[in-house]
């Protein structure tokens, strides 16, 4: 048996802005309907004799990913949840001291969740050959056949000797991103993969490694593990231990240093979209060379990106640019300065700007709220509730609120008193009063949060009582 283990924790910082810190480019939808982490579910159907997932998380995307997974409908063993991320190495630690409990002689199947595959049949073929090796102890990785110089990714070496099966060719090396004239070099001699960070192994011979080149990674792994406990749909890693260990890839802490790695050539469309350029190798231009998403005009326009949200977006006379609208911040580059994207975004961390962390648009567990005006005395939200859901029983030191229901049924509690609010109705909540609002209609709730006072953060929350394990 395979048992997949998703790493959910990246952050996607060059596709911003439609990526940000809390909504990652894993949980964006990009080239379909479904967001990156829930393709890579789906294309798991392409391989035989798959067991339930694992998957790791950054603990503040936890409700995001919970939900995503759970519209997939797939088998779902555990969600782990990492405080900070730690890298590759210690996730698939943490995943495998797990499954050898649980499954001792199954095969791990390490999959990023944030990478496009165009061909899941091609790809679950891979694994499929694959599968002989990581059952005899080796250490598989999946190398990309490469139809171009590129230098923005990992390369690695191979013997042109296979071993076993056809496919599975004994790794030489691993080298880091190459300039161009190596990077022609390495396509032209046939010897060289893209490096996609995708691995099977057996649980047992991933964590034997590791006791070989990485022992202090492993043993605090195994006390985060040993020390984690479950807390509703989620496992929580224990913070010390966890934090404490080193971070590091698999490639850097196993892959490199270990006799027992193999590849297996993977031709199946693969990218894993690290810049707004890369799309233009996955997703189909017009005859003009540009990919357009959205409300999107252009006249006279070549070789473009443009992608638009939440409002018309128009363009003239322009030549190999990317334009990504959404509805609180607009980006615009060259083509060829999509890498510098990054630098950006960190300019904007620097500067504690907002843009850099969430979307006007904000999930919550119970469902989301937007941002639509807001001053120095005042701040107005469109609030939406899931069918079933409530945010927590809360006070606020510095603000008071104005609720008005304009869809659907709330249940309304201020302090001791409960009252049912239907649409065009409305409640006051005073600074200082506990309050809380349900949705307990199978339809979602709308309504229009007017907040006066002296402070609006979000840290303005005092919580008595949540049904999903916030603080």
């Amino acid at each position: 048996m395979i048992i997949p283990v998703i790493l959910g924790g990246g952050s996607g910082t060059r596709l911003w802005p439609l990526s940000r810190a809390l909504y990652p480019k894993q949980l964006l939808s990009l080239t379909g309907k479904n967001s990156m982490l829930q393709d890579t579910v789906f294309r798991l159907s392409s391989i035989d004799e798959i067991g339930p997932i694992y998957c790791s998380c950054n603990e503040s995307h936890r409700f995001l990913v919970a939900e995503q997974l759970r519209e997939t409908g797939a088998d779902i063993a555990e969600i782990i949840l990492e405080h900070s991320g730690r890298n590759t190495a210690p996730a698939a630690a943490i995943a495998a001291l797990i499954i050898m409990k649980r499954y001792p002689d199954a095969v791990m199947l390490i999959l990023p969740a944030d990478h496009v595959i165009l061909d899941p049949k091609a790809f679950g073929a891979a694994v499929t050959a694959g599968k002989s090796a990581a059952e005899k102890g080796e250490l598989v990785t999946f190398g990309v056949v490469p139809f171009s110089q590129q230098t923005g990714y990992g390369y690695i070496r191979v013997s042109g000797n296979s071993r076993g099966d056809g496919a599975v060719r004994p790794v030489l090396e691993f080298v880091e991103k190459p300039d161009r004239e190596i990077a022609e070099r390495y396509l032209a001699s046939g010897d060289y993969f893209w490096n996609s960070g995708i691995f099977l192994f057996k649980a047992e011979s991933y964590l034997l490694e590791l006791e070989a080149y990485a022992p202090f990674m492993l043993a605090t792994c195994r006390e985060a593990v040993e020390k984690s406990v479950k807390d509703h749909d989620f496992l929580r890693l224990d913070v010390p231990a966890f934090s404490a260990s080193p971070s590091d890839s698999i490639d850097y802490a196993v892959m490199e240093k270990t006799a027992r790695a193999v590849l297996v050539p993977l031709d199946a469309g693969w990218s894993d979209v690290g810049a707004w350029s890369e799309l233009w190798d996955v997703e189909k231009s017009d005859v003009s060379g540009n990919i357009r998403k959205g409300d999107v005009v252009v006249h006279d326009v070549k070789n473009c990106y443009i992608h638009a949200t939440s409002r018309l977006v128009t363009a003239a006379g322009l030549e190999g640019l990317i334009i990504v609208e959404t509805s609180d911040a607009v980006l615009v580059a060259s083509r060829d300065s999509v890498q510098d994207v990054k630098e950006l975004v960190e300019e904007l961390k620097r500067s504690e700007r907002s843009e850099a962390f969430t979307h006007r648009r904000v999930c919550r567990p119970w469902g989301t709220y937007e941002t639509v005006d807001e001053s120095e005395r005042f701040k107005v939200k469109h609030i939406t509730v899931k069918p079933g859901a409530a945010l927590s029983l809360q006070k606020h030191n510095f603000r008071a609120e104005h609720w008005i229901v304009v869809k659907g049924r709330a249940l309304v509690t201020v302090d001791e008193k409960k009252i049912t609010l239907s649409e065009d109705q409305s409640a006051y909540i005073p600074v200082g009063v506990f309050h809380r609002i349900e949705n307990t209609e199978t339809v979602p709730l709308e309504l229009i949060e007017i907040q006066t006072g002296s402070y609006f953060g979000e840290d303005d929350i005092v919580r008595i009582d949540d049904r999903y394990g916030r603080q």
